[in-house]
């Protein structure tokens, strides 16, 4: 079986998986509550959740042209923006291609600016490690408050939600003990499972050393930092706003569990955490007193938010798409 056969069986089995749990938790709520829940909720009111929605994509394209800057590459925010938002639909939509966002992020910025793939690889590496950085955060403060003052998550959400958690805060925990103690990670892995040793000439050492270089305390990663704050704010902005549209009225402390949550739903590798979403925001909802059927309606708008960025996002990955078969094609011919 090939590689791309296996990622569309588990693309369309994480996808049927999803509509399961969503189609079982519409029957627990009932359609019809959920749809008394979506009434109250206008076109202007969703045109908002929208544009905050491209502000958190636009914080996070201007996080990652200031890693770039750092490291010398100079590339205007429009351009960028088309290759953020290709990485970003793919990372939305397809969760199951483990990297496919980051390559494809790495692969149109070097066609863009004819740059060294070293340099775009090590920015998308410190870009995601920043970001998961602040939603695991953002996770354990909004779990914090939220154990503090409800109570224990049923055993199933705990198993499910609590593996996934401990995978990622492993992986940033492993990166941050290693770059503050400058050992290379990847010498680390290819010695204990291959028993090799790696060239310091190694074109991933050197990917490897810029990563290290920019996570030393000073005014570029200060900078990445405030940008990731930033853009954490925006987000728990868009959270405490469509809660409000939908005509509840939240704290800061709880809304930020609910941000927490939504953090959390999105580790698990499923298109568009389909299902998943639901089923924790149901949980969170209900144990701070709100209504079951406001949890689904409240993930459905997020979901449309996010898929309208996603679909701009997709359309630039479809025409960097059609410009490499055209250049194959093209490449191919003159090679006759």
């Amino acid at each position: 079986m090939s590689f791309s056969t296996k990622q569309k069986l588990l693309f369309g089995f994480s996808l049927i998986l999803g509509l399961i749990i969503f189609v079982q938790l519409g029957k627990v709520i009932g359609w019809e509550e959920i749809g008394r829940a979506f009434a109250v909720f206008t076109g202007w009111q969703g045109l908002v959740i929208i544009l905050f929605s491209f502000l958190i994509a636009v914080i996070g394209n201007w996080r990652w042209q200031e890693i770039l800057k750092d490291s010398g590459i100079n590339v205007s925010f429009f351009n960028l923006f088309k290759i953020y938002l290709g990485g970003y639909s793919m990372m939305y939509l397809m969760p199951i291609l483990i990297w496919g966002g980051e390559a494809f992020r790495v692969y149109g910025l070097t066609k863009e600016k004819d740059i060294s793939w070293k340099k775009t690889f090590a920015s998308v590496i410190i870009e995601r490690i920043l970001e998961w950085t602040a939603n695991i955060l953002i996770i354990f403060l909004g779990l914090a408050f939220f154990l503090y003052n409800v109570y224990l998550p049923p055993k199933e959400l705990t198993i499910i939600f609590g593996v996934s958690l401990t995978f990622f805060v492993s992986i940033i925990s492993y990166f941050y003990i290693k770059a503050i103690g400058k050992k290379s990670i990847i010498r680390d892995i290819v010695k204990r499972f291959w028993k090799k040793e790696v060239s310091d000439d190694n074109g991933f050492i050197s990917v490897e050393n810029d990563v290290f270089k920019y996570f030393r305390w000073g005014n570029s990663f200060n900078k990445g930092v405030a940008l990731s704050i930033l853009r954490a704010i925006v987000m728990q902005a868009r959270i405490w706003i469509l809660i409000m549209f939908l005509g509840n009225t939240l704290g800061f402390f709880p809304s930020l569990s609910i941000l927490g949550f939504s953090y959390l739903s999105s580790m698990i590798p499923i298109p568009t955490s389909l299902g998943s979403h639901e089923a924790i925001q149901y949980y969170a909802f209900t144990s701070l007193g709100l209504l079951g059927s406001t949890a689904t309606v409240f993930t459905l708008i997020l979901r449309a938010a996010e898929i309208i960025v996603s679909s701009v996002g997709m359309m630039f990955l479809l025409r960097t798409g059609f410009k490499l078969a055209e250049s194959k094609i093209f490449n191919y011919d003159k090679s006759k």
